[in-house]
């Protein structure tokens, strides 16, 4: 008696594909712009092999029932990737067997074997299916500021046809236009309306398991100690792209080391920080906010929506936080105890300003798709004020400060990011970063880092400093140095400060309070007072929450004194005034 195998399972293709299956099923578009992760392997539901590259998906996975399918790039040039015996019957073809490799020529020779089909469907005397793939599309048709390159925009123009002109909408053709970054490519593709865009994701935790599973009988020592955890692994590796782990795989199973999980955090920061060429950086910290002197009322907050986040309570959650404050109180210091006390991910933003046409966006973009691969997060800024820039843009800059900061204010009030991301700026004028990035939404708390308001407090930060370094301040020294101990005195300040102490020890015979006493005697503040009450003033009126501002500081805000200086604006010197 026989019997008929169960027929196979459908394949679960990802959220990607079936979006875009959707867009050519219903004719809403022919032309898709595939960007983001698509230089990453990946998972081929229906083949034997585990992964392969997008245009391996795209032409043995979506693109099977096409008759013809072709590809280009700048390197190989015109390539027939499925039938092509179909497409030699093409005339022209028979007339000149050699296909062009240069884009203006290969793009027009795709062009007229497009119409070629499109007319033998209006004869009636054939159907031919066809898509084409081409690969780097940004090097095909770059973005420019030069609007003088004729040649180019022409090229362009060709292929935005593809996806408008009559000729090509009316038949089954389907065109997939591959770039990392959708600033990389030039604007009359990039922006044609009848194009769709379509995100290929960072992999998530669910979409690495299956892949860890295959891997576990292809790596098994450098999986030995996840055998059988392939969703713990997963979710410990989301954000990095399934090659990057392919390859640290590779190499330990080379080596026969196996992955261990105290070493698996230093491995994951390696392989995300590669993926995006220095642009980013995780802070690793073993601090704590224990570490931070003072601030009772910041560390009781930032501790409250540390627990609501680990409760899944995101309601409550801010999205973002300013820490705003003179130079030296600490913002950074603060964001490093933060890392260490929260246990998620503190990723801070590195220069991805470029001289390039289009490369900031571009770098941009890839370190957004990052921040929304890792899941929960710290995105840290620092001198907030320069490295957003402008609504209005700058001069001389071709609007590159004003797309910048567009760019950052639509990802930072993305609502969806609430209790995934959590931005943080920090900067001493916070006055120059716009008021609409500031505003709740993008930013919900802002905190001011103050320096000391009376001698107790500075004295307990010096003590303290000289503690870690193994200095001992007897306490019974505080009232012979009491006056002479600097009013406004800032952590960074006091940490030089505590240094000179150090040196004059350990060069001299002097105990650490003699050395103090005599550092103080000729105390000068690194900043002059007239700039760090300013940044006080300003730090004073952007907090949230008056519980953050010291007592001593409460009446100390701008509408009582002058108006803050213009950034390009030297302090006046009062002495010198009089």
């Amino acid at each position: 008696m026989s019997t008929t195998p169960a027929p196979k399972p459908e394949p679960v293709l990802p959220q990607w594909a079936q979006q875009l299956i959707g867009l050519y099923e219903s004719n809403a578009a022919n032309q898709f712009i595939l960007f983001g992760n698509v230089n990453d392997e990946l998972l081929l539901p229906v083949e034997a092999a585990c992964t392969g590259s997008l245009s391996d998906f795209l032409i043995r996975v979506l693109l099977g029932r096409f008759d013809v399918v072709l590809s280009y790039d700048v390197g190989n040039g015109i390539r027939v990737e499925k039938g092509g015996e179909t497409f030699a019957t093409w005339p022209q073809l028979k007339q000149n067997p050699t296909l062009p490799k240069q884009p203006r020529p290969a793009v027009e020779t795709l062009s007229h074997y497009f119409r070629y089909v499109s007319n033998l469907r209006r004869l009636n005397r054939e159907k031919i299916q066809v898509a084409c793939v081409v690969r780097s599309a940004d090097l095909l048709a770059p973005s420019v500021q030069n609007s003088s390159d004729y040649d180019l925009s022409a090229l362009a123009v060709l292929v935005r046809d593809w996806a408008s002109d009559t000729a090509f909408t009316e038949h089954t053709l389907a065109t997939f236009l591959l770039t990392e970054n959708i600033n990389d490519l030039h604007p009359l593709i990039a922006n044609n309306p009848r194009a769709a865009q379509v995100k290929i994701p960072i992999p998530a935790a669910a979409d690495l398991t299956p892949v860890l599973d295959v891997w576990n009988q292809s790596f098994p020592t450098a999986l030995k100690a996840y055998a059988g955890k392939s969703n713990q692994l997963a979710s410990q590796l989301a954000g990095a792209t399934i090659s990057s782990i392919e390859s640290m795989l590779k190499t330990h199973e080379h080596t026969n080391e196996s992955i261990r999980p105290e070493t698996l955090t230093v491995l994951k920061k390696a392989l995300v920080e590669k993926e995006c060429s220095g642009l980013i950086e995780f802070i690793e910290s073993r601090k704590s906010l224990d570490d931070l002197y003072g601030l009772t009322k910041v560390k009781e907050w930032l501790r409250q929506d540390i627990q609501l986040w680990n409760a899944n309570d995101t309601n409550a959650l801010p999205k973002g936080y300013l820490l705003c404050g003179p130079v030296g109180t600490g913002k950074t210091f603060l964001v490093q105890c933060l890392a260490g006390e929260a246990g998620v991910p503190v990723v801070k933003l590195k220069n991805f300003r470029d001289k390039w046409v289009g490369s900031t966006e571009g770098n941009l973009e890839k370190i957004f798709r990052l921040l929304q691969a890792l899941g929960r997060c710290y995105v840290f800024i620092d001198e907030a004020d320069q490295a957003i820039g402008r609504r209005e843009g700058g001069e001389g800059d071709s609007g590159l400060s004003g797309r910048v900061y567009s760019m950052l204010a639509e990802e930072m009030g993305n609502s969806d990011s609430r209790g995934k991301i959590i931005w943080i700026l920090a900067s001493s004028r916070p006055d120059l970063i716009e008021v609409d990035l500031k505003r709740p939404g993008r930013v919900d708390v802002k905190i001011p880092l103050l320096p000391t308001t009376e001698a107790r407090e500075g004295f307990d930060l010096i003590r303290m400093l000289c503690a870690k370094r193994g200095l001992a301040i007897e306490e019974s020294l505080f009232p012979a140095i009491e006056a002479r101990i600097p009013n406004l005195l800032t952590p960074g300040a006091a940490e030089t400060l505590v240094t000179k102490i150090y040196r004059q020890v350990k060069t001299s015979n002097s105990t650490p309070s003699e050395s103090l006493s005599a550092s103080l005697a000729d105390y000068q503040h690194p900043v002059p007072l007239q700039i760090l009450e300013q940044q006080i003033r300003l730090a004073i009126d952007e907090a949230t929450d008056m519980d953050f501002v010291p007592q001593a500081m409460r009446s100390t805000t701008s509408s009582k004194t002058s108006a803050p200086r213009k950034p390009d604006e030297e302090p006046v010197d009062q002495s010198r005034a009089k």
